[in-house]
């Protein structure tokens, strides 16, 4: 098949949904199957990066009608929110239709739910820009392009409930198909907890250093567990964004006699991840909005015990008390009280990382790769 991947930012095969497009394709490719990307970084440099994402949908609708009229294109899997101008005037103009599929990286209207509750609980600011587009004009695209996409892949079960009961989509256009992570994750080797010889105790927190991933919650349990046990530390995984560019802002949430066991790793090529949770034992995800979850299972490859929120994505993973621990999603308290748990039951800890581990070694990108490339074939028919 000629395969169109289209996501709406800029294409890092090393971060989130750019990441996962990038791999998905890598896999498709070597099922022997031909594959194109579209991202924000095919518009032209001199767009503002606003105009870019405004823009997008009309600049793909262009494409896709391009390699459609030359026959070059079997389908086109893109991030919600993208197709909507093909589907309302492109494809009425164009001679050839390919299959339409909307893959879900994080539906923006359970995001905006989320965020207006953070606002509400007066955890979040909301710009005066925020109703103009984003709290709007793009959960309109979304809805649009979900109703009207030939095949919709969710990521989980709440997602498509929600996107048949609010948003209209047919239930028989849906599908959950899951993440992966890449194969040279799968069956590291396993590194057992040795208290005698080495006390300390890791934690990580994976993702960019933003409100959406919990920051405003896990950032005061974390400075009283520092302070409470002088055998733990915590590194921060992956912060950099353009809300965060400067890492003082992470240290400057702590302590300043904790700081010093308080590690902050901005940026790092993905296949170095698991190298750098060498040491650590427990992942801490309270993200308050969650479609899936890929560093939370690829944490578990490692050997890492998590301590998720009551998030849609999350809880599809985690099984509390048997592979992680779930707590209600923001409260400081309940991470406080997880945590403690954990660093003080050694027996607890190593029984939850090793079955987490075990539980990560199903989420293979080959498998899912072709399970996708089948919901394609049995959509075409």
């Amino acid at each position: 098949m000629k395969i169109l991947l289209i996501v709406h930012y800029q294409f890092n095969p090393d971060s989130g949904a750019a990441g996962v497009t990038w791999k998905l394709g890598q896999y498709y490719q070597q099922l022997g199957h031909q594959v194109r990307y579209y991202s924000l970084d095919n518009l032209p440099n001199w767009l503002p990066q606003l105009a870019k994402i405004i823009l997008f949908p009309w600049f793909v609708a262009l494409h896709i009608r391009k390699l459609a009229n030359c026959e070059d294109l079997d389908v086109v899997d893109s991030s919600t929110g993208d197709t909507w101008v093909w589907s309302k005037i492109g494809k009425y103009i164009s001679k050839n239709h390919p299959l339409i599929v909307a893959r879900d990286h994080g539906l923006d209207h359970i995001e905006h739910r989320e965020f207006l509750k953070d606002v509400k609980l007066g955890k979040r600011p909301m710009s005066w820009k925020y109703p103009l587009y984003r709290g709007s004009i793009r959960l309109w695209e979304e809805a649009t392009s979900l109703r009207h996409a030939d095949l919709v892949l969710l990521l989980n079960r709440f997602t498509l409930e929600y996107a048949v009961n609010n948003l209209g989509v047919e239930k028989q256009k849906t599908q959950i198909i899951i993440n992966g992570i890449p194969e040279d994750f799968l069956n590291l080797p396993y590194e057992p907890l040795d208290i005698d010889r080495n006390p300390t105790i890791g934690i990580a927190q994976v993702g960019t250093y933003i409100p959406r991933k919990g920051i405003q919650y896990s950032v005061p349990a974390l400075n009283k567990i520092l302070a409470r046990y002088p055998q733990v530390r915590v590194t921060f995984l992956g912060t950099q964004c353009l809300e965060c560019p400067d890492v003082e802002r992470v240290y400057a949430d702590f302590n300043p006699n904790l700081r010093d066991r308080v590690t902050v790793i901005p940026r790092y090529p993905h296949h170095q991840l698991p190298t750098l949770l060498q040491g650590h034992q427990i992942k801490l995800f309270p993200s308050t909005c969650e479609a899936f979850g890929m560093a939370l299972v690829e944490a578990m490859a490692c050997g890492l015990a998590p301590i998720v929120s009551a998030t849609p994505g999350p809880m599809e993973i985690v099984t509390h008390e048997q592979n992680g621990i779930i707590i209600p999603s923001r409260s400081s308290d309940a991470i406080e009280t997880a945590l403690d748990k954990l660093i003080t039951d050694y027996v607890y800890l190593e029984s939850l990382r090793k079955n987490a581990y075990n539980s990560a070694q199903k989420y293979s990108w080959m498998d899912i790769a072709r399970d996708t490339l089948n919901l394609y074939q049995k959509a075409v028919v």
